[in-house]
């Protein structure tokens, strides 16, 4: 009997086993409107929607009554069509879509798909992280934060959500001990969980909200509770970054290997954080996780989404980028008063590699800033060989010799370690390197994060070396040469011809005997000291990594009238707080700080920038916040010139190119002109749905299924859409384009300009106009093609105030034969 009873749990366990893995996530979206825009008509529910820029508003029952009306109806679909145990509901989706993710086999997929009252079923895309001295390089201490009461008032009372790997709570970036007491904020709402090991809160006043959500990565079972943390601990430091930039206290020494890097600081320092956890250290994330963080953040009360964070891919049955789960989503926030900043994402330098493709995101570009770090490595021949390195110098007065990795190992038999990558000090003799400078190779292991600098710092120390280098030979696909802090002199000499000048010194000065063996080491050398950054006018540039546009509006790479990226903003080589458990990035290990650099870096620069707009004018909308970004950026860099673009060379060298909409938007940001922009460019929900049914190509039941409502514009096409940007990705003959500005400052005359490449010509109309306070006008743009170059023309509107105000919108069109 026994027996029976084993077999059969063994044969439920495999059944089970079998179900997981035939079983897939799906996002299911279902008829009847979300709390955001229900407006009646279901018995006993009355209307919950909200005007558009309003917020959810989480304490009234008819809110919350409604929700678990729509969560019901979710578990009764599922409870009709499959068996109890065949199935797993992870969320309900009520506030800004209506639907549920759920954990069902393809085949029960179908079933979903042709049920009645289904819209759309997804099946679930992962997401990925898009992976100091920048308010001194923005202008905040002196040009922002005063406005608002200095550094210990800026961003005061704003909430800004954090969709990412959560946050290390005790780092001094997010401390509360020597900050004014915080009161708390009555309209936000979030749930603070407490640590399943300490019973302590992740909360502290600074920090409002903490909560996670797993359910996706649990169940598609790449969940490993010991190193992603079933709470909102930050496992890889890299959400902990993001907040820091965003909000991080001032003023926080950035201390490493003896070191003072300078003080961290955020943009708004005295902004609130709100954390929810939806990204893992080993495979990113899961967009049903992360469309319920922000589903969660919006109806706790948050002002701000940064999210830096973006789709692996385009999502398997999307056929529209703007339209998904995760897009769809966003709108819901948008509708509701949440400025959403996004990375752009980091595929550049490529053309159409965004992953933030929508008109009420605010999609951020990664920047160069004004500072470098750059060493030297003098050789006994009095070669002074350029390369990266923060470290500190070998003494001032002394050569010392230098001995290669292979020459110095215990036995050959190691060599299938990868010894020149210097990872491990037992395979090396140290009385031939005691005293003396270690010369290791780059190999492909560094860029995969198999291999760290920090390691071999660390080898070099531990076998009394007075220092390192690292010689490049041959540049791998997707190296990047970092500088990276190291307590020991070190340097990385990342370019190929001076690393083959080193190596040709040190095989002339190295006798060996007929087997190859070293007879003695005769090179000499000394490491310059990197420490110290060199500031460049030259500054801002674009990133080689940072996404470029055109944007496209579906999979088959159709480009969109819309113009993306939005801005540009600091993202390269950025000092911020860092989870000692972190290990997303190897050189950072155990670290209280990280510099590091990506697209992720660059939005919370701008959701920090927006949280001080929005404190200083509370009742903007986002597309407001978005406008003033946007009309008050710059195209100059700091020595006026225009802006230049990282680009790869046919050597795979990084080269300079001028810089175009393609890679900055409207241009990096200034924060100091954004607080004062004198016009905006306004729009709501219902512009963006006239911009979803105005562009070419996307079905209108596929708008209706994810917005609740019927395609009704007047817009007339997708480039009348409102914003401070002008697209035409299909210019034949002549046409027109309309934009209404609004007046935020006192009564100013505005006289307009516009200027174009040849190829396209560019007349606006009036061409001046006085605008009242409070009050909108509305300008046209008449594009006509000239000639057919195959490539898109760029150019630029300029509305010269009266008072001082400049607002420039850029303009971007490629002209086709009638």
């Amino acid at each position: 009997m026994r027996y029976l009873e084993f077999g059969f749990v063994l044969l439920i366990v495999l059944l089970a086993f079998l179900v997981s893995v035939k079983g897939e996530i799906y996002i299911v979206t279902v008829e009847g409107e979300p709390i955001i825009s229900y407006t009646g008509g279901v018995d006993e529910f009355e209307a919950t929607a909200v005007e558009s820029d309003e917020k959810i508003d989480s304490t009234s029952e008819l809110v919350t009554s409604y929700g678990r009306h729509l969560e019901k109806r979710h578990d009764m679909l599922l409870g009709m069509l499959f068996k109890e145990g065949t199935f797993k509901k992870l969320y309900s989706y009520k506030h800004l879509i209506n639907g549920f993710a759920v954990h069902i086999s393809p085949e029960q997929a179908e079933t979903l798909r042709r049920a009645p009252g289904v819209k759309s079923v997804d099946r679930d895309w992962k997401v990925k992280r898009l992976t100091t001295h920048t308010p001194q390089f923005l202008g905040l201490p002196t040009g922002v934060w005063p406005t608002g009461g200095g550094f210990d008032r800026a961003g005061e009372d704003i909430v800004i959500g954090f969709v990412d790997s959560g946050i290390f709570p005790h780092h001094p970036s997010f401390a509360t001990y020597n900050t004014e007491p915080y009161e708390p904020v009555p309209r936000y709402r979030g749930k603070c969980e407490v640590d399943p090991d300490s019973k302590r809160s992740y909360c502290n006043g600074k920090i409002v909200g903490a909560q996670h959500f797993a359910q996706a990565a649990i169940a598609s079972g790449s969940f490993n509770p010991s190193v992603d943390f079933a709470s909102p601990l930050d496992g890889d430091g890299h959400g902990s970054h993001t907040a820091s930039i965003a909000a991080g206290n001032n003023g926080i020494p950035v201390r490493m290997h003896g070191h003072e890097f300078g003080k961290a600081s955020g943009m708004a320092p005295r902004a609130r954080i709100a954390v929810y956890k939806a990204l893992y250290r080993l495979f990113g994330g899961f967009v049903a996780d992360v469309v319920a963080a922000i589903d969660q953040a919006v109806y706790d009360g948050v002002d701000i989404l940064s999210l830096s964070v973006g789709p692996n891919s385009p999502p398997a049955a999307a056929k529209t980028t703007f339209l998904n789960p995760f897009d769809a989503t966003l709108l819901g926030a948008v509708k509701a008063g949440v400025f959403v900043a996004q990375a752009a994402g980091n595929g550049g330098p490529f053309p159409k590699t965004m992953v933030s493709y929508s008109p009420w995101i605010a999609t951020v570009a990664a920047a160069i800033d004004d500072r470098r770090y750059k060493n030297h490595l003098t050789l006994g021949n009095g070669n002074i060989l350029a390369g990266v390195g923060l470290s500190p110098s070998t003494h001032l007065n002394q050569t010392y010799t230098l001995v290669a990795a292979n020459d110095v190992l215990l036995d050959s038999s190691v060599m299938k370690y990868s010894p020149t990558d210097c990872q491990r000090p037992e395979v090396f003799n140290k009385k031939l390197i005691e005293g003396n400078i270690l010369l290791c190779g780059y190999s492909f292991n560094f860029v995969v994060g198999t291999s760290s600098i920090k390691k071999v710092s660390e080898t070099a120390k531990s076998l009394g070396a007075a220092g390192f280098v690292l010689c490049v030979e041959n540049v791998s696909p997707g190296a990047k040469f970092d500088p990276v802090p190291v307590g020991l002199p070190g340097i990385l000499i990342s370019d190929i011809s001076n690393s083959k000048k080193l190596i040709d010194y040190y095989n002339i000065s190295t006798p060996r005997d007929w087997t190859g063996r070293v007879k003695s080491f005769k090179g000499l050398g000394k490491i310059g000291d990197g420490l110290m950054p060199i500031l460049h006018k030259s500054a801002p540039q674009v990133a080689l990594f940072s996404a470029r546009g055109p944007n496209i509006k579906d999979f088959s790479f159709n480009e969109a009238d819309l113009l993306k990226p939005d801005i540009l903003a600091p993202g390269s080589l950025i000092w911020a707080a860092w989870s000692p458990n972190g290990t997303d990035e190897a050189n950072y290990v155990g670290e209280g700080f990280a510099m590091i650099s990506g697209t992720s870096m660059s939005a919370p620069h701008i959701a920090g920038i927006a949280a001080l707009i929005k404190q200083k004018h509370p009742h903007w909308s986002p597309a407001a916040i978005k406008s003033a970004l946007m009309t008050t950026s710059t195209t100059l860099d700091r020595a006026g010139n225009p802006l230049l673009a990282q680009q790869t060379s046919e050597t795979e060298a990084i080269k300079f190119v001028k810089a175009t909409p393609f890679d900055y938007g409207s241009g990096h940001v200034d924060p100091t002109a954004a607080l004062d922009p004198g016009l905006i460019f306004d729009a709501g929900y219902e512009d963006y749905l006239g911009f979803l049914c105005t562009t070419p190509g996307i079905d209108v039941h596929e708008i209706r299924n994810y917005t609740h409502v019927p395609c009704n514009s007047t817009m007339g096409k997708p480039s009348n859409l409102n914003t401070p940007s002008i697209t035409i990705s299909h210019l034949v003959g002549t046409q027109d384009v309309h934009r209404t500005v609004t007046n935020v400052a006192e009564e100013e005359t505005y006289v307009i300009t516009a200027r174009m490449e040849p190829a396209v010509a560019i007349e606006v109309n009036p061409p001046a106009m006085t605008v009242n306070a409070g009050a909108s006008r509305q300008f046209t743009v008449t594009l006509t093609s000239r000639s057919v170059t195959g490539s898109y023309s760029f150019g630029e509107v300029l509305l010269k105030g009266s008072r001082g105000h400049k607002v420039r919108v850029p303009v971007v069109a490629k002209g086709f034969a009638r």
